[in-house]
């Protein structure tokens, strides 16, 4: 394995020092969450590490909307509090992690009939937007404002010109999610000493003579056996499997988390031409889904559904599919099919089953319930948080950690409310290499690796120097090249084709059909790099290839049983943002 910067983070380095250290706070789950805790900690002087059972944001934090943003919808359930606190997270993401959370404006299309639209739904919506600039909106730069049929047409041309009248546009922003927990990850232990390491599932929760816990065991696949990995304080930062955590504790049924199903599909851009987001009413059902650009693709989502099935493997299924295109069909003169889906993901949202600081009983739909978060302490010291929501995950954090002084003691204030991730430094340099005749890649490659790396592009550029072979296509037709996915094995702990294919790069989610293929060139990548022989090649495009043609198939059903399209009312009235 080569040396330099980032060697700090390679998974035996890890696994050593969980086996030979003590550690102030040990952090049980990869996500974004988990993630935050693991910074927040370790920025604050303590000794902290991290332990995934799959791969860093391989659960909800890398199936999500991939917004960043306050919640619009949130205003009609009066959660202002929380609106307010999601602005404000934004615009420190915004400055934290420049290179991995960029603006994005979005339209809000009003439909009627003969040319007209209701005033009052004109003036509900104004209203929101009005009260969704100054709960902290317009820090973004930009203040929503009315526009006319003709500019929403512009910017998604598809949108039913009989019916479009008028709308509006606001402003948000987005991120990859899954890059983003690898570098709140990296940052904590590439520049704050922690310790994270992925594929490394807890057994059993360590205690002392009092019973408190005091640690975890793991059964990394690649470790020689289990590892005692001992702590002063553990938080339980497993999302929708916080209640699997909280049973190893004390053996307790009762349920914390009530999941909720979202879905995302993926077409080509021609098929859905936009070059800004839109959100766009579901008929009768008083919802939207969004409708998002990535790349030359685009996609759309997210359902909101309980779901009582595996934690560990949610799919997307025909029923979900229908929700989606049936909700983007009404609004569009030329309707999208199953057929035209080219990747898709369904992840769980880990919502509280009864939301903090309020009486009132759940609400039979999960679209309904708080995005707040909690965090609870249990009488053995078991630290969980639960809830929440990618936007305020930094602050999730900095309260889980403030949490923990019963059990550690005094402790700094966090000080991530201005903490850069990686890659946040040095973009000047790769700015000024665009603007340079010297460059040795096109100025389109240069700015995709620039919003995946950031100034640790060079990085990724001095492996394309060392080998021409490794600026051609991951996987074709996506814009990943095979340096991404050697980066990926050197300096990002990938251990396997999906931590590369699904998370390090997201072709998987983009195109399904096109990934599968490209699995076995990536095994022989992989292979030289990590010392695969031809078993482990051949069964690592085995397992992979299982992953992949469950989506496929689940598409391909969907497909198979479409039904005929129904005309359907947009009703502007029952729509929520």
């Amino acid at each position: 394995m080569p040396s330099g910067p980032f060697t700090a983070f390679h998974r035996s380095a890890g696994l050593e020092r969980l086996r030979t250290e003590e550690f102030d706070v040990l952090v049980i789950g990869g996500g974004i969450t988990g993630a935050g805790v693991l910074l927040d900690a370790a920025s604050r002087g303590l000794r902290a590490a991290l332990v995934e059972r799959d791969d860093f944001a391989s659960g909800t934090s890398s199936k999500s909307s991939k917004l960043v943003h306050g919640g619009l919808r949130y205003l009609q359930q009066k959660e202002f509090a929380l609106v307010h606190e999601n602005l404000v997270e934004r615009q420190r993401l915004l400055h934290n992690a420049p290179h991995l959370v960029e603006p994005l404006p979005f339209l809000i299309p009003l439909f009627g009939k003969g040319g007209v639209v209701d005033q009052t739904i004109v003036r509900t919506f104004s209203v929101a937007l009005w009260m969704y600039d100054v709960a902290g909106g317009w820090k973004i730069g930009k203040r929503h404002r009315k526009v006319t049929a003709e500019e929403l047409a512009a910017h998604l041309p598809t949108l039913r010109r009989d019916r479009l009248v008028a709308g509006f546009i606001y402003y948000d922003a987005r991120t990859d999610d899954a890059r983003l927990t690898l570098a709140v990850t990296r940052t904590a232990v590439l520049s704050h000493g922690a310790v994270a390491v992925n594929h490394a599932p807890v057994t059993k929760l360590l205690k002392d003579d009092e019973g408190h816990v005091c640690g975890a065991v793991i059964e990394p696949s690649d470790a020689h056996g289990p590892i005692e990995v001992t702590a002063r304080a553990v938080v339980n930062a497993t999302g929708v499997w916080s209640d699997e955590i909280r049973f190893l504790e004390d053996g307790s049924h009762e349920g914390t988390i009530r999941p909720a199903k979202g879905i995302h599909l993926t077409v080509d851009r021609a098929k859905l031409p936009c070059d800004i987001a839109a959100v766009i009413p579901v008929p009768k059902d008083r919802r939207s889904i969004f409708v998002v650009p990535w790349g030359k693709h685009t996609y759309l989502g997210t359902t909101d559904t309980d779901y009582a099935g595996t934690l560990e493997d949610p799919q997307v299924d025909e029923a979900d599919i229908a929700y989606v295109l049936g909700a983007v069909n009404a609004a569009v003169s030329e309707p999208l099919t199953a057929d035209d889906i080219t990747g898709s993901w369904a992840g769980l949202r880990p919502l509280l089953a009864k939301s903090p600081g309020h009486k009132r009983a759940p609400s039979a739909r999960t679209a309904d319930l708080s995005r707040r978060h909690q965090v609870i302490v249990s009488d053995r010291g078991l630290v969980t948080i639960t809830g929440g929501k990618l936007t305020t995950y930094r602050k999730m954090a900095q309260d889980t950690v403030d949490a923990l002084a019963d059990q550690l003691g005094r402790i700094r204030t966090s000080p991530t409310k201005r903490l850069l991730l990686r890659g946040a430094d040095g973009l000047g340099a790769v700015d000024r290499l665009a603007s340079s005749g010297s460059r040795t890649v096109d100025l389109a490659v240069l700015a995709h690796l620039r919003g995946r790396y950031g100034g640790e592009t060079r990085a990724v550029l001095s492996l394309l120097s060392g080998d021409p072979d490794l600026a051609t296509p991951l996987v074709e037709g996506l814009p990943y090249l095979r340096a991404e996915a050697v980066y990926a094995v050197r300096y990002e702990m990938a251990a396997d084709l999906a931590d590369v294919l699904a998370r390090r790069t997201r072709s998987l989610l983009l195109d399904a059909q096109a990934t599968l293929r490209a699995a076995p060139a990536l095994a022989d990548l992989m292979g030289d790099e990590l010392g695969w022989d031809a078993a482990r090649r051949s069964a690592e495009v085995t397992k992979f290839s299982a992953i992949a043609e469950r989506e496929i198939g689940s598409l391909h059903r969907a497909a198979v049983e479409e039904p005929a399209a129904e005309e359907q009312e947009v009703e502007q009235a029952e729509a929520s943002s």
